[in-house]
């Protein structure tokens, strides 16, 4: 029985199946909760993952051989946004100017700041290239940590966390400051919390998730052009 269970822990398919279902039981705690923002589905399911692998000694590389088939549906979701972005064309050539800066302005004071705090507490310059690319959505972070030096599943796992944070944090700003508009809403939620953030923008309605979309999209558009050029220029 030990050896199968051993065998059976190994398998690709053992931990599609396993992020699938959790992800499954996530959603039905959150919908239970009356879709409390403490309880998103990313956030949940990666603890109940996190605890699993732990408990079964399974290590990253073993659990991302089964997960890398969800992996790769990032970036065909991600251009999925464009169907309803498409419906809001006339509102983004009107602001256009408006949106890139605000863009620009998010994703650059974050990472400037991620960057500064690491670099304060003495973090390495490998953690330091990981964490720069946290602040845009998961299959642009992946690659530009990997070109900037960083460990991909550092970013990987600093993206999530990033994206957890800026949705619960982010709607409460929003609300305190009675900010909701669903241009400014969405925009600002795609912006701080990239993937995670417009997949909660979405069950607000289609369009805030076009706007989220459309903010987590100039960010990593802005982030990716910029980002090795201000290494390259600073010399990091």
């Amino acid at each position: 029985m030990h050896a199968t269970f051993e065998h059976v822990i190994r398998l690709p398919i053992t931990w599609l199946l396993a992020t699938l279902a959790v992800y499954r039981l996530a959603l039905t705690i959150q919908r239970r909760a009356n879709f409390s923002p403490l309880l998103h589905p990313v956030a949940v399911s990666t603890a109940l993952l996190v605890t699993v692998l732990i408990l079964a000694e399974v290590d990253y590389d073993t659990y991302f051989s089964g997960a890398r088939m969800i992996h790769l549906l990032l970036g065909p979701a991600t251009v999925a946004l464009a169907i309803p972005l498409f419906h809001q064309m006339k509102i983004i050539r009107r602001h256009w100017f408006r949106f890139c800066r605000g863009a620009l302005l998010g994703s650059g004071i974050s990472i400037a700041l991620a960057m500064g705090l690491a670099a304060l507490f003495g973090a390495s310059r490998t953690t330091v290239l990981s964490i720069s690319a946290k602040s845009v959505t998961m299959p642009i972070a992946l690659e530009l940590s990997e070109k900037l030096g960083g460990l991909a599943s550092l970013t990987s796992a600093l993206v999530m966390l990033t994206g957890v944070a800026g949705a619960l944090m982010t709607q409460a700003v929003l609300a305190r400051l009675r900010l909701s508009d669903p241009c400014t809403h969405g925009f600002t939620l795609g912006v701080v919390a990239h993937g995670i953030g417009t997949a909660r923008a979405m069950q607000v309605s289609p369009r805030d998730g076009a706007f989220a979309g459309l903010g987590m999209g100039l960010a990593g558009l802005l982030t990716a052009v910029f980002l090795p050029l201000a290494f390259r220029l600073a010399g990091y």
